[in-house]
């Protein structure tokens, strides 16, 4: 199973850095980590039930990015207050819908463990689905992400594209609950785009820098944690935070 582990997490890397880099133009950083949390009342409610953890956190998150863009722009609500809400909410019920402490510690954190066939299946084809997305909703992305109204003009359904988008990144970030946990997922998110965005000269500079960054630092630390028998996630998120200390010493 350390193969399949091994390319999982690395699957998940490369959905991270790609949809990352847009989150990050979009200036949603601190969006991603909000919108993780709410994962944790669908993990609870799963395993109430007695249902697999990531259905159970696949549903909340599509509903929680249908909610976000049912509810952006209307009277005057930005993105980030409709997030902030949902985070704030999430976080009350889902502590409320652990069982255990171990439970509610697991979900926030992450871990490596085993891997079952539900979950390896889900991995690859949400990758998949993802990077098919940034693929070939790229150049809309951008000029959406430019000017909406520029991308009307153009042909684009501004509304549906940003459905989609909502929807592939609540996907991403149900990809890695696994490894990180709700906590710091995000993290993955947004730190390797951050250090693309600061070392890239251009968007596919760009997404190839983020992918690089955010494969390097899930290998390194699943190494280094396995090394040091720490939880993978917390290391994972330092070695990301590390090399983007280390980016500041190229002048740009």
């Amino acid at each position: 199973m350390m193969t399949e582990n091994l390319l999982l997490s690395i699957t998940m890397a490369i959905a991270a850095g790609l949809i990352g880099c847009f989150v990050v133009m979009r200036r949603m950083a601190l969006a991603a980590d909000a919108l993780s949390h709410v994962a944790l009342p669908g993990i609870g409610v799963a395993l109430a039930l007695h249902i697999h953890p990531v259905f159970g956190a696949v549903a909340m998150l599509f509903f929680g990015a249908l909610l976000v863009w049912a509810v952006e722009g209307k009277a005057g609500v930005a993105t980030e207050a409709v997030i902030g809400v949902l985070f704030s909410t999430a976080l009350a019920v889902g502590s409320m819908t652990m069982t255990s402490s171990e439970e509610l510690v697991a979900t926030l954190f992450g871990g490596a463990g085993v891997l079952t066939w539900p979950e390896i299946l889900f991995g690859l084809v949400a990758a998949a689905l993802v990077v098919a997305f940034v693929v070939t909703q790229r150049g809309n992305l951008v000029v959406m992400l430019v000017s909406p109204d520029l991308a009307r003009t153009a042909g684009v359904n501004v509304q549906r594209l940003n459905l989609f988008y909502l929807q592939i990144f609540a996907l991403t970030i149900a990809l890695g609950l696994r490894y990180l946990g709700v906590l710091l997922m995000g993290a993955l998110i947004i730190i390797p785009a951050a250090t693309a965005k600061r070392l890239a000269k251009n968007l596919t500079g760009m997404l190839l820098t983020a992918v690089l960054v955010a494969v390097a630092a899930t290998v390194t630390g699943t190494w280094l944690a396995t090394r040091l028998h720490r939880e993978t996630g917390p290391v994972i998120v330092t070695v990301a935070a590390c090399i983007f200390l280390l980016s500041f010493l190229r002048r740009r």
